[in-house]
Protein backbone atom coordinates (compact mmCIF):
# COMPACT_ATOMS: atom_id res chain seq x y z
CA UNK A 1 0.00 0.00 0.00
CA UNK A 2 1.30 3.43 -0.84
CA UNK A 3 1.21 6.15 1.72
CA UNK A 4 -1.67 8.62 1.23
CA UNK A 5 -0.50 12.16 0.72
CA UNK A 6 -2.11 14.91 2.71
CA UNK A 7 -5.29 16.09 1.01
CA UNK A 8 -5.25 13.23 -1.56
CA UNK A 9 -7.20 10.01 -1.97
CA UNK A 10 -5.10 6.99 -3.14
CA UNK A 11 -6.38 3.60 -4.43
CA UNK A 12 -4.27 0.39 -3.73
CA UNK A 13 -1.59 -0.69 -6.26
CA UNK A 14 -1.88 -3.72 -8.61
CA UNK A 15 -0.34 -7.12 -7.87
CA UNK A 16 2.81 -6.44 -9.91
CA UNK A 17 3.58 -3.42 -7.80
CA UNK A 18 2.99 -0.85 -10.52
CA UNK A 19 0.72 2.17 -10.01
CA UNK A 20 -2.84 0.86 -10.30
CA UNK A 21 -4.89 4.06 -10.25
CA UNK A 22 -4.70 7.74 -10.74
CA UNK A 23 -4.48 9.92 -7.67
CA UNK A 24 -7.64 12.00 -7.18
CA UNK A 25 -6.69 15.20 -5.49
CA UNK A 26 -9.37 16.61 -3.17
CA UNK A 27 -8.31 20.25 -3.64
CA UNK A 28 -8.77 19.93 -7.40
CA UNK A 29 -12.23 18.42 -6.93
CA UNK A 30 -13.12 21.21 -4.51
CA UNK A 31 -11.97 23.81 -7.02
CA UNK A 32 -14.19 22.25 -9.67
CA UNK A 33 -17.17 22.20 -7.28
CA UNK A 34 -16.71 25.83 -6.21
CA UNK A 35 -16.32 26.88 -9.84
CA UNK A 36 -19.59 25.14 -10.74
CA UNK A 37 -21.34 26.85 -7.84
CA UNK A 38 -20.06 30.24 -8.95
CA UNK A 39 -21.36 29.59 -12.45
CA UNK A 40 -24.76 28.61 -11.02
CA UNK A 41 -24.90 31.77 -8.90
CA UNK A 42 -23.96 33.88 -11.90
CA UNK A 43 -26.65 32.21 -14.00
CA UNK A 44 -29.21 32.82 -11.23
CA UNK A 45 -28.24 36.49 -11.02
CA UNK A 46 -28.54 36.86 -14.78
CA UNK A 47 -32.05 35.40 -14.70
CA UNK A 48 -33.02 37.66 -11.77
CA UNK A 49 -31.36 40.78 -13.22
CA UNK A 50 -34.40 42.05 -15.20
CA UNK A 51 -36.68 41.77 -12.18
CA UNK A 52 -34.10 43.33 -9.85
CA UNK A 53 -33.55 46.17 -12.31
CA UNK A 54 -37.28 46.83 -12.58
CA UNK A 55 -37.63 46.69 -8.77
CA UNK A 56 -34.78 49.14 -8.39
CA UNK A 57 -36.29 51.58 -10.89
CA UNK A 58 -39.86 51.37 -9.59
CA UNK A 59 -39.28 50.99 -5.82
CA UNK A 60 -35.73 51.67 -4.64
CA UNK A 61 -34.95 54.73 -6.74
CA UNK A 62 -38.20 56.56 -5.84
CA UNK A 63 -37.48 55.78 -2.18
CA UNK A 64 -34.04 57.36 -2.47
CA UNK A 65 -35.54 60.38 -4.21
CA UNK A 66 -38.20 60.74 -1.51
CA UNK A 67 -35.55 60.81 1.19
CA UNK A 68 -33.63 63.39 -0.84
CA UNK A 69 -36.70 65.62 -1.39
CA UNK A 70 -37.56 65.50 2.31
CA UNK A 71 -34.55 67.73 3.06
CA UNK A 72 -35.73 70.49 0.72
CA UNK A 73 -38.42 73.16 0.59
CA UNK A 74 -39.87 72.73 -2.88
CA UNK A 75 -43.23 73.30 -4.53
CA UNK A 76 -42.42 71.08 -7.50
CA UNK A 77 -41.84 73.98 -9.91
CA UNK A 78 -39.39 76.56 -8.60
CA UNK A 79 -35.87 75.90 -7.39
CA UNK A 80 -35.62 73.69 -4.31
CA UNK A 81 -34.14 75.17 -1.12
CA UNK A 82 -32.19 73.07 1.36
CA UNK A 83 -33.85 73.09 4.81
CA UNK A 84 -32.24 70.05 6.43
CA UNK A 85 -34.46 68.32 8.99
CA UNK A 86 -37.00 71.16 9.16
CA UNK A 87 -39.68 69.14 7.39
CA UNK A 88 -39.35 66.32 9.90
CA UNK A 89 -39.37 68.71 12.86
CA UNK A 90 -42.42 70.43 11.40
CA UNK A 91 -44.28 67.11 11.16
CA UNK A 92 -43.91 66.51 14.91
CA UNK A 93 -44.38 70.14 16.03
CA UNK A 94 -47.09 71.50 13.73
CA UNK A 95 -50.44 71.10 15.55
CA UNK A 96 -52.31 70.03 12.42
CA UNK A 97 -49.76 67.43 11.32
CA UNK A 98 -49.22 66.21 14.87
CA UNK A 99 -52.96 65.64 15.25
CA UNK A 100 -52.78 63.05 12.48
CA UNK A 101 -50.83 60.74 14.80
CA UNK A 102 -53.56 61.00 17.44
CA UNK A 103 -56.20 60.20 14.81
CA UNK A 104 -54.18 57.16 13.73
CA UNK A 105 -54.12 55.86 17.31
CA UNK A 106 -57.93 56.00 17.36
CA UNK A 107 -58.10 54.25 13.98
CA UNK A 108 -55.80 51.49 15.23
CA UNK A 109 -58.43 50.65 17.85
CA UNK A 110 -61.09 50.31 15.14
CA UNK A 111 -58.92 48.93 12.32
CA UNK A 112 -56.85 46.47 14.38
CA UNK A 113 -57.90 45.77 17.97
CA UNK A 114 -61.66 45.45 17.44
CA UNK A 115 -61.47 43.30 14.27
CA UNK A 116 -58.89 40.98 15.85
CA UNK A 117 -60.92 40.61 19.05
CA UNK A 118 -64.14 39.95 17.15
CA UNK A 119 -62.28 37.65 14.77
CA UNK A 120 -60.91 35.56 17.63
CA UNK A 121 -64.32 35.25 19.26
CA UNK A 122 -65.99 34.32 15.97
CA UNK A 123 -63.27 31.82 15.09
CA UNK A 124 -63.61 30.17 18.49
CA UNK A 125 -67.39 29.91 18.10
CA UNK A 126 -67.23 28.64 14.51
CA UNK A 127 -64.56 26.01 15.16
CA UNK A 128 -66.30 24.64 18.27
CA UNK A 129 -69.78 24.68 16.73
CA UNK A 130 -70.55 22.39 13.79
CA UNK A 131 -74.00 23.75 13.06
CA UNK A 132 -75.17 23.97 9.43
CA UNK A 133 -74.80 27.30 7.65
CA UNK A 134 -71.37 28.18 9.07
CA UNK A 135 -69.93 28.36 5.54
CA UNK A 136 -72.47 31.03 4.61
CA UNK A 137 -71.64 32.88 7.83
CA UNK A 138 -67.96 32.98 6.89
CA UNK A 139 -68.75 34.10 3.35
CA UNK A 140 -70.94 36.99 4.52
CA UNK A 141 -68.29 38.40 6.82
CA UNK A 142 -65.48 37.84 4.31
CA UNK A 143 -67.42 39.76 1.64
CA UNK A 144 -65.74 43.16 2.41
CA UNK A 145 -62.42 41.66 1.29
CA UNK A 146 -63.91 41.09 -2.16
CA UNK A 147 -65.22 44.66 -2.49
CA UNK A 148 -62.87 47.54 -3.22
CA UNK A 149 -62.36 50.20 -0.58
CA UNK A 150 -63.85 52.83 -2.93
CA UNK A 151 -67.12 50.90 -3.18
CA UNK A 152 -67.22 50.41 0.60
CA UNK A 153 -66.59 54.12 1.18
CA UNK A 154 -69.36 55.18 -1.22
CA UNK A 155 -71.87 52.75 0.34
CA UNK A 156 -71.18 53.89 3.90
CA UNK A 157 -71.13 57.54 2.88
CA UNK A 158 -74.71 57.08 1.71
CA UNK A 159 -75.63 55.17 4.87
CA UNK A 160 -74.19 57.88 7.15
CA UNK A 161 -75.94 60.71 5.28
CA UNK A 162 -78.47 62.87 7.22
CA UNK A 163 -81.32 61.18 5.35
CA UNK A 164 -79.54 57.85 5.05
CA UNK A 165 -80.65 54.40 6.26
CA UNK A 166 -78.99 54.72 9.67
CA UNK A 167 -80.82 57.90 10.63
CA UNK A 168 -84.05 56.63 9.11
CA UNK A 169 -83.78 53.47 11.23
CA UNK A 170 -83.22 55.57 14.38
CA UNK A 171 -86.30 57.67 13.60
CA UNK A 172 -88.34 54.54 12.91
CA UNK A 173 -87.69 53.16 16.41
CA UNK A 174 -88.29 56.49 18.16
CA UNK A 175 -84.64 57.49 18.54
CA UNK A 176 -84.74 60.39 16.11
CA UNK A 177 -82.96 62.62 18.63
CA UNK A 178 -79.80 60.57 17.99
CA UNK A 179 -79.93 61.08 14.23
CA UNK A 180 -77.27 63.41 12.88
CA UNK A 181 -74.80 63.99 10.08
CA UNK A 182 -72.33 61.36 11.25
CA UNK A 183 -69.50 62.21 8.86
CA UNK A 184 -69.96 65.95 9.40
CA UNK A 185 -69.76 65.91 13.18
CA UNK A 186 -66.44 66.74 14.85
CA UNK A 187 -67.01 64.14 17.56
CA UNK A 188 -68.49 61.25 15.60
CA UNK A 189 -66.76 61.50 12.20
CA UNK A 190 -63.63 59.57 13.18
CA UNK A 191 -65.43 56.77 15.08
CA UNK A 192 -67.89 56.48 12.17
CA UNK A 193 -65.00 55.92 9.76
CA UNK A 194 -63.38 53.59 12.27
CA UNK A 195 -66.47 51.37 12.29
CA UNK A 196 -66.19 51.07 8.51
CA UNK A 197 -62.65 49.80 9.00
CA UNK A 198 -63.85 47.37 11.67
CA UNK A 199 -66.47 45.96 9.30
CA UNK A 200 -63.92 45.68 6.52
CA UNK A 201 -61.18 43.94 8.53
CA UNK A 202 -63.32 41.71 10.74
CA UNK A 203 -64.01 39.08 8.07
CA UNK A 204 -60.35 38.84 7.09
CA UNK A 205 -59.26 38.30 10.70
CA UNK A 206 -62.00 35.74 11.30
CA UNK A 207 -61.13 33.62 8.24
CA UNK A 208 -57.41 33.89 9.05
CA UNK A 209 -57.97 32.65 12.61
CA UNK A 210 -60.32 29.88 11.50
CA UNK A 211 -57.64 28.62 9.11
CA UNK A 212 -55.06 28.73 11.89
CA UNK A 213 -57.32 27.01 14.42
CA UNK A 214 -57.98 24.15 12.00
CA UNK A 215 -54.26 23.32 12.03
CA UNK A 216 -54.07 22.94 15.83
CA UNK A 217 -53.74 19.30 16.85
CA UNK A 218 -57.01 17.91 18.31
CA UNK A 219 -54.95 16.07 20.93
CA UNK A 220 -54.17 19.39 22.60
CA UNK A 221 -57.85 20.10 23.09
CA UNK A 222 -58.43 16.58 24.40
CA UNK A 223 -55.59 16.98 26.89
CA UNK A 224 -57.01 20.32 28.06
CA UNK A 225 -60.46 18.77 28.57
CA UNK A 226 -58.93 15.89 30.54
CA UNK A 227 -57.34 18.49 32.82
CA UNK A 228 -60.79 19.95 33.43
CA UNK A 229 -60.44 23.00 31.21
CA UNK A 230 -63.65 24.75 30.23
CA UNK A 231 -64.25 26.60 26.93
CA UNK A 232 -62.66 29.86 28.15
CA UNK A 233 -59.57 28.21 29.62
CA UNK A 234 -59.32 25.97 26.55
CA UNK A 235 -59.30 29.07 24.34
CA UNK A 236 -56.52 30.82 26.28
CA UNK A 237 -54.46 27.67 26.87
CA UNK A 238 -54.69 26.03 23.45
CA UNK A 239 -56.32 28.14 20.75
CA UNK A 240 -54.68 31.49 21.42
CA UNK A 241 -51.08 30.15 21.64
CA UNK A 242 -51.71 28.12 18.49
CA UNK A 243 -52.69 31.29 16.61
CA UNK A 244 -49.48 33.19 17.35
CA UNK A 245 -48.42 33.33 13.70
CA UNK A 246 -51.87 34.37 12.49
CA UNK A 247 -52.06 37.04 15.18
CA UNK A 248 -48.74 38.48 14.04
CA UNK A 249 -49.97 38.65 10.44
CA UNK A 250 -53.29 40.22 11.44
CA UNK A 251 -51.65 42.81 13.71
CA UNK A 252 -49.08 43.78 11.09
CA UNK A 253 -51.59 44.19 8.27
CA UNK A 254 -54.28 45.97 10.28
CA UNK A 255 -52.00 48.40 12.14
CA UNK A 256 -50.08 49.37 9.03
CA UNK A 257 -53.43 49.63 7.25
CA UNK A 258 -54.55 52.18 9.84
CA UNK A 259 -51.33 54.14 9.32
CA UNK A 260 -51.79 54.12 5.54
CA UNK A 261 -55.55 54.84 5.54
CA UNK A 262 -56.29 57.20 2.67
CA UNK A 263 -58.94 56.22 0.13
CA UNK A 264 -61.64 55.47 2.71
CA UNK A 265 -61.12 58.82 4.42
CA UNK A 266 -60.59 60.86 1.27
CA UNK A 267 -63.86 59.68 -0.29
CA UNK A 268 -65.96 60.07 2.87
CA UNK A 269 -64.63 63.21 4.61
CA UNK A 270 -61.42 64.40 2.87
CA UNK A 271 -59.93 64.75 6.35
CA UNK A 272 -62.76 66.89 7.73
CA UNK A 273 -64.64 68.31 9.39
CA UNK A 274 -61.68 70.50 10.19
CA UNK A 275 -58.85 68.08 10.92
CA UNK A 276 -60.91 65.58 12.94
CA UNK A 277 -60.32 62.73 10.45
CA UNK A 278 -56.99 63.86 9.00
CA UNK A 279 -54.43 61.04 8.74
CA UNK A 280 -50.77 61.12 7.65
CA UNK A 281 -51.67 59.71 4.24
CA UNK A 282 -54.31 62.40 3.63
CA UNK A 283 -51.91 65.08 4.90
CA UNK A 284 -49.26 63.72 2.52
CA UNK A 285 -51.67 63.94 -0.42
CA UNK A 286 -52.69 67.50 0.44
CA UNK A 287 -49.06 68.57 0.88
CA UNK A 288 -48.12 67.08 -2.48
CA UNK A 289 -51.07 68.12 -4.65
CA UNK A 290 -53.42 70.57 -2.92
CA UNK A 291 -50.97 73.06 -1.41
CA UNK A 292 -47.75 71.87 -3.09
CA UNK A 293 -44.96 71.29 -0.59
CA UNK A 294 -43.14 68.30 -2.00
CA UNK A 295 -40.49 68.32 0.71
CA UNK A 296 -43.05 68.11 3.51
CA UNK A 297 -44.97 65.39 1.67
CA UNK A 298 -41.78 63.39 1.22
CA UNK A 299 -40.93 63.76 4.93
CA UNK A 300 -44.39 62.48 5.91
CA UNK A 301 -43.95 59.52 3.55
CA UNK A 302 -40.55 58.66 5.01
CA UNK A 303 -41.88 58.82 8.58
CA UNK A 304 -44.81 56.56 7.65
CA UNK A 305 -42.51 54.05 5.95
CA UNK A 306 -40.19 53.94 8.97
CA UNK A 307 -43.11 53.50 11.38
CA UNK A 308 -44.58 50.67 9.30
CA UNK A 309 -41.19 48.94 9.15
CA UNK A 310 -40.65 49.28 12.92
CA UNK A 311 -44.12 47.91 13.65
CA UNK A 312 -43.61 44.94 11.33
CA UNK A 313 -40.18 44.12 12.80
CA UNK A 314 -41.33 44.43 16.42
CA UNK A 315 -44.43 42.26 15.89
CA UNK A 316 -42.39 39.63 14.04
CA UNK A 317 -39.70 39.49 16.73
CA UNK A 318 -42.25 39.25 19.55
CA UNK A 319 -44.23 36.51 17.78
CA UNK A 320 -41.08 34.44 17.18
CA UNK A 321 -40.16 34.36 20.88
CA UNK A 322 -41.10 31.16 22.70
Amino acid sequence: MSVAHAGAAVVPETADGGPATRMLLVPRRRRRTSSARRRMRLAGLLFAAPGLLLYGLVVLWPMVQSVQYSFYKWNGVTEAVWVGFDNYVNFFTDPVLRSTLGNVLVLIVFFALLPITLGLISAALVTTSKRPGMGVYRWIFFLPQVLTSVVIALVFKRMYAPEGPINEALRAVGLGALAQNWLGDFTWALPAIGLIGTWGAFGFCMVLFIAGASSIAPELYEAARMDGAGPVREFFAVTLPGLRGQLAIALTLTITGALRAFDLIWITTRGGPGTSTLTPAVALYKAAFVNPDVGQAAAIGVVMAVLCMIIAVVITRVSEKE
